[in-house]
This record gives structure tokens, sequence and C-alpha cells, in this order.
């Protein structure tokens, strides 16, 4: 696959997106990047045929792996009948892809308003809970990301916003998260009493009950460090939302379309929300795509009163067409149950590199949605860099990020989490590949651990 391509080309191809392009959550100076050519399965290829072993799925989206040509086949299939109508039209696409997502959505969730991307599923989710309330107010966590426009970027906690926060969204209150590696209230799981529950409860209190739109939770925690919910949280979540009339809605932008082993992250834990807002998984991240499903509650509220909601490319029917196809793929090719039976395989081999590294103080997975932390200290748990580092805390991390690169492996290195999300077709020889070159690369790590 090389075609003759030289270094000096790679290079042209990677200046010309530092020269011409800017750079998400990056400083623009002293980025490398992998020039990618091509990509098929779980791995991807630079110009030099070099192969990067892609264990975080890209941004935790392409779950089917990369190069499916029968999504491509789909696209063009129904680029060739038709490529935009307005939402005020509708496509045999459009029909179909609601009714398959009413099908696999949990309850009575069987509405979907189609949106271009994650965070523009939030926002709306948070418009339409204040519409049907006709309340005001959102509660989120802390440790949560849930899209970088101004709404979904208040609603999550992630200090990314931080630079842009003075505008951020009003009426938006967040609270603590239940991670209970480092709990806030300093409780062992074995014998808690759900603080994190109690804790949200008096905020509801304080807040008033009848000013609380909704609760903003994500189904499974991503990006913010997969902190694992207690066995009963989200369930408790869910009866105080119906304790005070509050809906709730959970971001399944990541943990949705089989990442956790099951369609949902809420199925995990048994819970059906009033809204799941979801993307990435949607089409694999072979399209940008987005949608909003609803109950069927919701939904016949606004037979009567109008819906103020709208994009002009919702229910686009290209993406409506990526969509199908891979929800497809999911089924014929059983993605969920690989990714329950590979993320049990991963559960076991991490628990054997813990014996071997005494920098990982904790690895936290649900599916193949997971992440390593590294500590200096498995007493204190000290992390091998603190939440929202500066540069100068990052030295150890950013080694362990060069070495995963150098080794061939592209994943997402966090403050001092590595992240495992590989796609869910990957393999016990991709995975034993991958964790390998973790553990090289953890090696590093350990030299610091006091």
């Amino acid at each position: 696959m090389n075609e003759g391509f030289t270094v000096s080309q790679t290079t042209a191809v990677i200046q010309d997106n530092l020269d011409y392009t800017l750079f998400s959550w990056s400083r623009q100076k002293g980025i490398a990047p992998i020039a990618v050519k091509y990509a098929k399965g779980v791995y991807l290829y630079d110009y030099d045929d070099k192969r990067y072993l892609d264990f975080s799925s890209g941004l935790m989206n392409v779950n089917i792996g990369h190069g499916d040509q029968r999504v491509t086949d789909a696209v063009v299939k129904q680029m060739q009948e038709v490529s935009y109508v307005t939402p005020a039209c509708v496509t045999k696409a459009r029909g179909d892809l609601g009714k398959k997502l009413a099908a696999i959505a949990p309850g009575n969730l069987t509405k979907t308003l189609f949106t271009v991307c994650g965070a523009t599923a939030v926002e709306n989710a948070i418009k339409l809970a204040r519409l049907y309330t006709g309340r005001h107010k959102i509660i989120a966590r802390y440790r949560a990301f849930h899209g970088a426009s101004y709404g979904a970027m208040t609603a999550g906690g992630d200090p990314r916003k931080l630079a842009a926060d003075a505008q951020q969204m009003p009426n938006v209150i967040h609270v603590e998260d239940p991670y209970c590696y480092r709990c806030p209230w300093d409780k062992d799981i074995s014998n808690c009493a759900r603080e994190c529950v109690s804790h949200i409860e008096r905020v509801i209190e304080f807040e008033g009950p009848g000013n609380i739109a909704a609760i903003l939770m994500e189904g499974e925690s991503g990006s913010s460090g997969c902190i694992k919910y207690p066995p009963d949280y989200l369930q408790k979540i869910r009866a105080l939302c119906d304790r005070y009339g509050i809906l709730l809605i959970a971001d399944e932008v990541m943990s949705g379309f089989g990442r956790t082993g099951q369609w949902f992250g809420v199925d995990v834990h048994q819970v059906v929300p009033d809204m799941i807002a979801t993307a990435k998984g949607l089409t694999a991240g072979y399209l940008p795509f987005g949608a909003l499903i609803v109950s069927d509650t919701i939904a016949k509220h606004f037979d009567d009163n109008v819906l103020w909601l709208g994009l002009t490319y919702s229910a686009h029917p290209v993406g409506c067409a990526a969509a199908l196809e891979v929800l497809n793929i999911y089924e014929t090719d059983e993605l969920i149950t690989n990714a329950r039976e590979m993320g049990n395989y991963i559960e076991l081999r991490v628990q054997e590199l813990m014996t071997v590294h005494p920098s990982i103080g904790d690895f936290r997975n649900t599916g193949l949605l997971g992440c390593i932390e590294l500590v200096k200290n498995r007493a204190t748990k000290e992390p091998m860099a603190p939440f929202n580092a500066v540069p100068e805390q990052m030295v150890v991390m950013n080694k362990v990020a060069a070495k995963i690169k150098e080794l061939g492996m592209y994943t997402f290195v966090r403050w001092n989490y590595i992240f495992i999300a590989p796609p869910l077709c990957i393999t016990r020889e991709a995975v034993d590949e991958g964790l390998a070159i973790i553990s090289e690369a953890i090696s590093i790590a350990d030299a610091y651990v006091s």
C-alpha cells in the first residue's frame, strides 16, 4: 500500500495540516500527529506503512472497526437516491432507523430526534427537558463531559471548559461523583451509605425540586476516567427523579451501541431514563450523526404543543443510511457479545499486569470501556499526574504516552489515565498485542513509584 510515498511526502502531509488547520484542545506548536493513510479493522496505517493498533476506537466511536465497506456501500446507495432533504420531508431510511432505535432502546423510549453529533443531542435534550417540564435547572456531575458547545460544555464539569466558562449556560448545578477509588466522603463501597446519592437529594432540596427540569448522567462514565457507578447508583438516581418529578437524561454518546457489552450503558444498570442522547457508535464514526431518543410520554406532549427544536441537517438521509447499516453490523457480527467477552478477558489480563506494575492503582472497565489509573503510591493513591494537570505535571505520563505511540499504538492518554476501549471487533490476539505495548510503556511509570 506504500505506492511510492517517501518520508518527505509524509512530512508534507503533516506540514500542510499544521500550516492550514487547527487542532482541538491543544497548543498549536509542538504537535506530532500520525499521518493516517488508511485503516482496516483495529489498525491505522501511516504513509510509511507503520501500523498502529487503535486501542481507543478513535475517540471511543469506531465501534465496528475501520474500513468496513458495508457502510460505504450503504452510504453510496443512499447518495445515489437522494443525498439531502429538509427535515420537513421524510425518507425510508429515516423511518427505518427510528423504528430500529425504538426496538433496541429500553422501556418506552420510542421516538427520536436526529441531530448532527453528541453535543447537539445533549443540547436538545436540555432544551426539551425545559420545554416539557416548564422548569429551568439541570443537575449534572463534575467529572463528566457532555460536548464542546456552550450548553453541553457547561453541563459537563470537564476542566476543558474553564477557559471559556465566563459565557457558560446558566442554571446548571454540579454534584460530586460516585468515584469509589477516590471517594469524596472517604468511604469504602462495602460499607458506604451511598452518600453520593443523598448528596444529590440535598442539592435538589436546596435548589428547589420544582425548579429542576432534569438530572443528566452518563450511561457509563467515559473520558473522565471510566468512573464506575456503585451497583445501585443509577437506580437510586432514577428513584430520586421519580420522587421529585425530574427527568433523567442519559448521555450515551460514548457508552451507547455495544460499548459496555449492552446496547446502552443504562441497560447494564437496568434503568430506563426519560431520554437518551447519543452519537459516536450510532454510525461508528463513519459519518457525523447523533440522536435524541425520548419516551412516548414526552413525545405525546408535543402532539398538541410546538416542538421548538430543529436543525438543518436533522435526519440527514445519508447519516440515517450509515446508522442503519452499522446497527445491522452490530447484530450480524455479534459485536456486543464480543464486547462482553473481550472485556472480561481484558479484566483478567490487567489483573495480571497489576501484579507486575506497582504504578497501576486501579482499573475500571465495563465491556470495552475502561481505563488504567497510574499512581505514585498505591497506599496514598497519589496520582502519577493530577486532575487537570498542567504541562510540568505531565512529564511522566507524557513519556508513557510517547512510548505507546513509538511501539505502534494509538490510544487516549489523559492525566494519569490510559484508556482501553478498542473496537468491538477486537480479538484476543490483538488484545494481547495491545496490553503488551501498554505494559512496556507503564514500566516507565513504575520507576517513579515511591
